[in-house]
């Protein structure tokens, strides 16, 4: 399995570049990186960043204008192996726990898509893509519709694989982990200056 950072948004919300945000003394690009050097990954970042090489291998869009899609898509179509774990560049408040248990369903099921779903909504994003999905994201953006569960559903439909999604409430009961922060804040992302102002707040109350 490969991981990447997904790091191609246009962060207009924001107004300014998320992935170089500082939380903490650092950037949240290295912050994401860093989870996944945590669980032994090499990680690659997804986007038209060159500006981004100096803390990962960077994969260029290959459609820049597809959104996440696009992103996965140029990731399974670089990889050489058959999973890749994605985690988008602004989710800091995901544990690398969480991560390291979804890979290892992952390495059992094959699934096609492992996918996290909290409070019954599904979590895209931060989830794992057999490159068998790689063929249906080129032609789910080729008509047009660059939803990612859309492209999933297409892909199982015509492959037969299962697509894995599981209740984050459900599993984070069941294990030991270190829940410092809480589990419905995993999957928050940082889109606006109010949550980035809202991080810094909490990070600055964490160290005092």
């Amino acid at each position: 399995m490969n991981a990447f950072v997904l790091a191609g948004g246009q962060s207009a919300r924001m107004g300014r570049d998320k992935a170089l945000l500082e939380l903490n003394g650092r950037p949240l690009i290295a912050h994401a990186l860093e989870k996944l050097r945590s669980l032994g990954f090499s990680p690659q970042i997804v986007g038209s960043r060159p500006d981004l090489a100096e803390f990962a291998p960077v994969i260029p869009d290959v459609q820049p204008q597809a959104g996440p899609l696009g992103g996965i898509e140029s990731a399974l179509a670089a990889s050489d192996v058959e999973q890749g774990l994605f985690l988008p560049v602004d989710l800091p408040w995901m544990p690398a726990e969480f991560l390291c248990w979804m890979v290892d369903r992952a390495a059992i099921t094959h699934a096609l898509a492992t996918i996290p779903r909290l409070l019954g909504l599904f979590q895209p994003l931060c989830a794992i893509y057999n490159r068998a999905l790689l063929s249906h994201t080129r032609a789910a953006i080729a008509a047009g519709d660059a939803k990612v569960i859309h492209a999933v559903d297409h892909a199982a439909s015509a492959t037969g694989l299962p697509i894995d999604i599981f209740d984050v409430e459900i599993i984070a009961s069941a294990q030991s982990w270190e829940q410092c922060i809480p589990l419905y804040r995993w999957f928050e992302n940082i889109n606006t200056p109010a949550d980035f102002g809202k991080a810094m707040l909490e990070q600055s109350a964490r160290i005092h």
